[in-house]
């Protein structure tokens, strides 16, 4: 009997040449995230945070881009926006706690906005993953979104910058190269060179796979097994691109020690006072007699000590923001408890202080150079005052819905100089709070001997906040060669040499005063030279990878 011959099912059509793909294909393409990336993008925040202040575990940075750098490569555009502003609510909502301390509804918030600017980022990294040599690339669409962040909108928000993770390793030395954005740069590429390794690492193993599937038994001329040769010989091209990642890794780090960061300088002897304030909280405000007092009294106990051979003779004297919360120019309690603690020191003071615009209208904080015999002289006012903060943007509709900024009743004034001014023997550059963020106030007065950072953390007090801005200032030390000295109301105040190191360092919420003879320093560094060109070279090669990467995905859909 004839065996029945059934017709062979002819094959499925495919899409016709030239017409766009369907929803399956663009599935496949990468247009949902699903919850595997999903849970690895939040992986990757969650494990950024703690290389910041105060856990200080530093190698996690790169981890943590890698680990978002995966969760994105290979999916749409869309899909990495949405996954990076996932993965920065993870990073930014814990690595800011210290804003709880306003109010959850503005910590929440302000995390949120901040994650916003991962979208970009996100959108740029699948894209740019699809090019050649992407590790480079991502590493730089990361120097572009602290840019953006640390601009727009109100001049922006610079805080848990990856550089500001790197304070004590070995890519801190290239901040004297190219400032914080060369630091966040490469901080991103060694994340993003652990994730093509990974990348590949899995290539090896798919390949290794693949061939022992499809491979034939027997054993060849030297009685090796033919499909294990025939692995390695497959996998080789997948293990060198992996081994070359890590080398230079290793070439990144070891160079970083090479860097040198010398602390030469012209001997001076300063001192800084941390006054403390009644109790924690937004409360202290009420009570500035009281923080005046205290840092007065600090004051008369330095000169004590001073007389009783205990402490060597300050040069100059650094009394941290809002150290005198009552206007000294107006004040005649203020100005005498100011001018005697100053004249019992014998040098000039820098006395943070809030005081009135010629109109009254405005606040100004102000750091005043306080001098023993003629008073107050120089000074310098805060150019960046915090938005929502020291001044309500759109104060008439904010007001009305959110009574919390009554507490704001008058806008600071804005400054219009940098903080350059002669205290005692040496120029001394002041930044005033979370102006050390900044790169550009920071550089502005650079020219100066001696860096200052007055302070009030009183309101972020033991929270992360504290902690990372004196992580801020270590990396401002070896970005500009220079002694920093950080003066805070309740901590923590700090006395940081030019290569970065610790040389004297407070508790919170104690008095306490700080006597060291530090090196006050002349020359500048390349990155002070270079200034803003590193962070728009590096931004510009970001932005240009995207428009190659979006370029060449177009032809290849045009050509399907």
């Amino acid at each position: 009997m004839a065996q029945e011959t059934l017709p062979e099912r002819p094959p499925a059509p495919g899409p016709a040449r030239g017409a766009r793909p369907g929803r399956l294909t663009r599935l496949r393409r990468g247009g949902r995230a699903g919850w595997p990336r999903t849970l690895l993008a939040v992986a990757g925040g969650l494990v950024m945070w703690p290389a910041f202040p105060p856990a200080d575990l530093t190698p996690l940075a790169p981890l943590g881009v890698a680990l978002l750098t995966l969760a994105i490569r290979g999916r749409a555009a869309r899909t990495g926006a949405w996954l990076a502003f996932v993965g920065g609510a993870a990073f930014f909502l814990p690595v800011l706690d210290g804003i709880i301390k306003i109010g959850p509804d503005g910590w929440v918030l302000l995390s949120l906005v901040q994650a916003v600017y991962f979208l970009p980022l996100g959108a740029g990294i699948a894209l740019v993953t699809r090019l050649p040599g992407w590790p480079v690339w991502t590493a730089a669409l990361w120097v572009g979104e602290e840019s953006l962040r640390g601009r727009v909108p109100f001049g922006g928000f610079p805080w848990a910058r990856l550089a500001f993770s790197q304070t004590a390793t070995p890519l801190t030395p290239y901040a004297s190269w190219g400032g914080a954005p060369l630091v966040s740069f490469l901080t991103a590429l060694i994340g993003g060179l652990l994730a093509f390794a990974v990348v590949a690492a899995l290539r090896v193993r798919s390949t290794a796979g693949t061939v022992t599937a499809t491979g034939g038994g027997g054993e060849g001329e030297a009685g090796d097994d033919v499909p294990a040769a025939r692995t390695r010989r497959a996998a080789l091209p997948s293990v060198v691109p992996a081994g070359v990642a890590l080398a230079v890794i290793a070439v990144i780090a070891g160079g970083g020690t090479l860097i040198p960061t010398p602390t030469a300088g012209r001997p001076v002897t300063v001192a800084v006072v941390q006054g403390n304030v009644p109790r924690l909280g937004l409360d202290f405000l009420g009570q500035r007699k009281a923080v005046l007092n205290n840092h007065v009294q600090r004051t008369h106990e330095l000169a004590a000590q001073v007389r009783a051979g205990r402490l060597a003779q300050p040069e100059l004297v650094v009394w941290p923001e809002n150290a005198s919360d009552l206007d000294p120019y107006t004040e005649p309690e203020a100005r005498t408890a100011i001018d005697s603690a100053v004249r019992d020191i014998g040098v000039p003071v820098l006395v943070g202080a809030l005081t009135d615009t010629p109109d009254g209208k405005k606040v100004e904080n102000r750091g005043i150079v306080w001098d023993p015999r003629s008073g107050p002289g120089d000074y310098y006012v805060k150019r960046h005052p915090v938005p929502f903060g020291e001044y309500l943007p759109f104060r008439d509709v904010l007001t009305k819905l959110i009574t919390r900024f009554e507490r704001i009743p008058r806008d600071f004034a804005r400054g219009d100089r940098s903080g350059v001014m002669r205290l005692g023997p040496v120029d001394i550059g002041d930044v005033i709070c979370f102006e050390v963020a900044y790169d550009k106030e920071v550089r502005d007065v650079s020219r100066g001997n001696v860096l200052v950072v007055q302070t009030n953390n009183a309101t972020y007090g033991r929270t992360s906040l504290p902690p990372q801005q004196i992580a801020m200032s270590r990396l401002r030390a070896v970005e500009h060669g220079r002694t920093i000295l950080v003066a805070a109301t309740s901590g923590i105040s700090a006395i940081v040499a030019p290569d970065g190191r610790m040389v004297d360092r407070s508790r919170e919420f104690v008095p306490d005063i700080q006597v060291a003879r530090v090196p006050a320093r002349t020359s500048r560094t390349l990155s002070d030279r270079l200034g803003e060109v590193p962070e728009w070279v590096l931004a510009a090669l970001g932005l240009g990878a995207v428009c190659a990467a979006a370029w060449s995905t177009s032809r290849k859909n045009e050509g399907n």
